[in-house]
Order: C-alpha cells, then sequence, then structure tokens
C-alpha cells in the first residue's frame, strides 16, 4: 500500500509517498507560493506516482473525532464546526481534503486527527471549570494537539536509548511556531500544554499561548471589537512576535534581535524558555518523575540556546545539559552529561510517517 501524506500550509504543499509494509518513503516534493490548491493537489499526485490512499494530518473535529478515521462527509462537517477554534488549520485542510476528493474520488481519504494521541489524558486533566453545558452542548474541553509528533517521540526515544516504553516517563517538547509539549508515560499521553484550541499553552510564533480570557474581553470590549477583530488579533500579533515586535515571531529573528540589543526580544526568549522550564517541572509531578526530555520541532532541533534556557536549574530534576554537546554536536542525540540522571535529547520528528502508520493501519483493519 502507498499512502500519500500532505501536509498543507496556506500557500504551499509538502508531501511524502510511502510504501508499506517497508516504510520506504518512494516520493518526496514541496510547491511553494500556491494561488490555486486543485492545481498543486493535481501536480502532487502525477509526481506522486501510485497512489493508493491519502492520509491527512487534520487538527480539530471535536468530541466526535479524536483519533483516525475515513472522511466523509460528517467529517467534514466537523471541521467546519470547530474551523474557529483552529482557523489556520482547518481552512486550508478544508480546501485540501475537498481537491483530493474531487480529482480523486476513488482513493480513500484520511484524517488523523491531532487530539487523537491524548485520549489516553484523564478527566481530571481534561476538565474546564465552566458551565456543564458547555462541555456537553459544545465540546469544551482540553483536546490537545501535536498528536503525530508527541507520538513519534514516545516511539522514538525508547528505541533510541534501547529501552522499553513502558518503564520510561518522557516530557515531549515539541517547539516551532506551533508549540506544545506532553507528558508520556508507558507510552501513552498523561498531560499536554494545548487545551481546547492550538491557542493555548505555550507561547507560538504569532499565537498568544496561555492567557486569562478575561484579559482578552476586556480588551475587545474598550477597542469595540468584534469577535473576528479579536480573533485575528490573537492569532496573527501575538505569541513571540507580539512580546517581541518582530513580526511573524519566527524564533531566529527574534534571536537576532535580541543579539543586537532589544530587550522586548530578549523578554521573549526569556518567556518562552520559562513556560517550557515550568511545564517541564510541573509534568515531573504529573508523572511522578522524568527518565527523559525530548527537544524537537524547528526551534527544539535548532535552538541550542532555547534548550540550554528551558533546562536551567533543572539539576534537582536529574537534568544536566552538556553545552558541548548541545551546541556543536547534529542529529538525533543525547546533549546530557553521561552521568545525567535525565538523558536530554534532540530528535527529529517524522509527523507524516506517523500519519502514513496511522492510515495504513485503519486501511488494513
Amino acid at each position: 500500500m502507498n499512502v500519500l501524506v500532505p501536509n498543507l500550509g496556506s500557500t504551499s504543499l509538502k508531501y511524502q509517498l510511502i510504501e508499506f509494509p517497508s516504510e520506504r518513503v518512494l516520493a518526496r516534493g514541496r510547491r511553494e507560493r500556491i494561488t490555486d490548491y486543485r492545481e498543486a493537489v493535481e501536480k502532487a499526485l502525477d509526481a506522486a506516482d501510485s497512489v493508493d490512499a491519502v492520509g491527512f494530518k487534520a487538527v480539530h473535529a471535536g468530541p466526535d473525532y479524536r483519533g483516525t478515521f475515513l472522511i466523509d462527509d460528517d467529517l467534514l462537517a466537523a471541521l467546519e464546526t470547530y474551523s474557529a477554534a483552529a482557523p489556520m488549520h482547518n481552512r486550508i485542510y478544508l480546501t485540501g481534503i475537498r481537491a483530493f476528493r474531487e480529482l480523486r474520488p476513488e482513493l480513500p481519504l484520511v484524517a488523523v486527527l491531532e487530539p487523537g494521541f491524548h485520549l489516553t489524558v484523564p478527566d481530571h486533566a481534561t476538565t474546564y471549570g465552566v458551565p456543564s453545558e458547555w462541555r456537553q452542548k459544545h465540546g469544551i474541553r482540553r483536546y490537545g494537539f501535536h498528536g503525530s509528533s508527541h507520538r513519534f517521540i514516545s516511539q522514538r526515544v525508547p528505541e533510541f536509548l534501547s529501552r522499553d516504553a513502558s518503564e520510561l516517563k518522557i516530557v515531549s517538547c515539541h517547539l516551532g511556531g506551533s508549540a506544545s509539549m506532553c507528558a508520556i508515560k508507558a507510552g501513552k499521553s498523561l498531560d499536554t500544554s494545548m487545551g481546547y484550541s492550538p491557542q493555548s499553552g505555550l507561547q507560538n510564533a504569532t499565537r498568544n499561548g496561555e492567557l486569562d480570557v478575561f484579559a482578552a474581553l476586556q480588551v475587545m470590549d474598550q477597542e469595540g471589537w468584534s469577535s473576528a477583530e479579536l480573533r485575528d488579533q490573537l492569532l496573527s500579533n501575538s505569541g513571540l512576535s507580539g512580546i517581541s515586535g518582530v513580526p511573524g515571531g519566527d524564533l531566529r529573528d527574534v534571536e537576532e534581535a535580541a543579539d543586537s540589543g532589544s530587550a522586548a526580544a530578549s523578554l521573549a526568549l526569556a518567556v518562552f524558555a520559562y513556560e517550557v522550564r515550568k511545564t517541564i517541572g510541573a509534568y515531573a509531578a504529573v508523572m511522578g518523575g522524568i527518565d527523559a526530555v525530548a527537544f524537537t520541532g524547528g526551534i527544539g532541533e535548532n535552538s541550542a540556546r532555547i534548550r540550554a534556557m528551558a533546562c536551567e536549574r533543572l539539576n534537582f530534576l536529574g537534568i544536566r545539559i552538556d553545552p558541548v554537546h548541545n551546541v556543536s554536536d547534529s542529529g538525533d542525540r543525547v546533549i546530557s552529561y553521561e552521568d545525567a540522571a535525565v538523558k536530554a535529547l534532540v530528535l527529529e520528528t517524522n509527523e507524516e510517517l506517523v500519519v502514513a502508520r496511522e492510515t495504513a493501519s485503519l486501511l488494513a483493519g
């Protein structure tokens, strides 16, 4: 079975074609500055010959779709319903899915929803203190996202350390333009930093992260904004960008601004690293200890500064970063001291492989 996994961006389309059961990558490609998504999908299908199924890393379809599902009209309707909670993600995936349906109606299309890995998080960690009607009628709860990345880390860490997953307590740090963390015990998610939407938890490049909802309502009332105007501010002008004043909030640009003397950019780095460090400590409490901390994602894999800042003053947990390995090495590696009680690792994530595995498993079953 050959599974095509498209990674859809607002103006880009990346893809991998993965063969099963070998898990060999048969083709990969990338198209940028897309203006016609249907045309881009058609070209991707032509380039990735012999496609048997398509797996999508879909984001948010509410409480009834937290796992892996064949895409039908009901699932598309759920993606539409929850688009307001993940507007930057759902809209583009709906566009892409419809293009694939139109061009290749015979192909099975599968959605691997990002909250799927977090189905094992207990109720006491997913329940908000809101009226019960909100939870029952509107599906208001903590969902968690980046499930494919955290699932990959849950499998890769035991493999890399030659340890059994059942004996490991892992903190997975998916740090990038979109960032979240996950407490993984015995291969299962016990808690994760994102909640009802991908807006919450850690600061993202342009999205706010943790925020008291009354603060947003106060500004909305005083400025006379509509909900759409407020949503745009929280999606596009917040997070690392909002703190630093650096347009787009790309961490490389924020680091450069900090090195050039920007106090606001330095503050943005400190806030981000502090939230990562605080969450590592919280997850040590959740799991009753830590065996490994894994950094992945664009920031996690490439920013030695953030890794070092995030692990400052965590010696009491057994986390001790080797500054030489942290800065000078590359690829999948251990960056903690050899005798450190907790292994700190840098690992390249592979969300496409997880999506392809889930898709192949569903169709085989």
